[in-house]
């Protein structure tokens, strides 16, 4: 899948459970960039993250996971692992 495939799919899921309908994803946005991004939303993230993209995201996984961009080159790479 393509990035901009990706990001046109998690800035709606971004935007709405961080209730910021302005939110602009970049691959260097982190929890440190977007005050309402604290614990809860992130398991909500991941969650609807899992129900988009048909993935399954491990805790492990997302602890590596330091911004937007590792997210995104973790679905990429997920993505394909999955159709092989």
């Amino acid at each position: 899948m393509e990035t901009s495939a990706i990001y046109q799919k998690l800035t709606p899921i971004f935007r709405d459970i961080l209730d910021d309908d302005t939110l602009v994803l970049g691959p260097h946005t982190s929890a440190r960039d977007v005050p309402s991004w604290d614990s809860v939303n992130h398991i909500r993230i991941v969650l609807s993250i899992e129900e988009q993209f048909g993935l399954k995201i491990k805790v492990r996984e997302t602890a590596e996971l330091m911004n937007v961009g590792d997210l995104v080159e973790f679905i990429q790479n997920k993505s394909r692992a999955d159709a092989v």
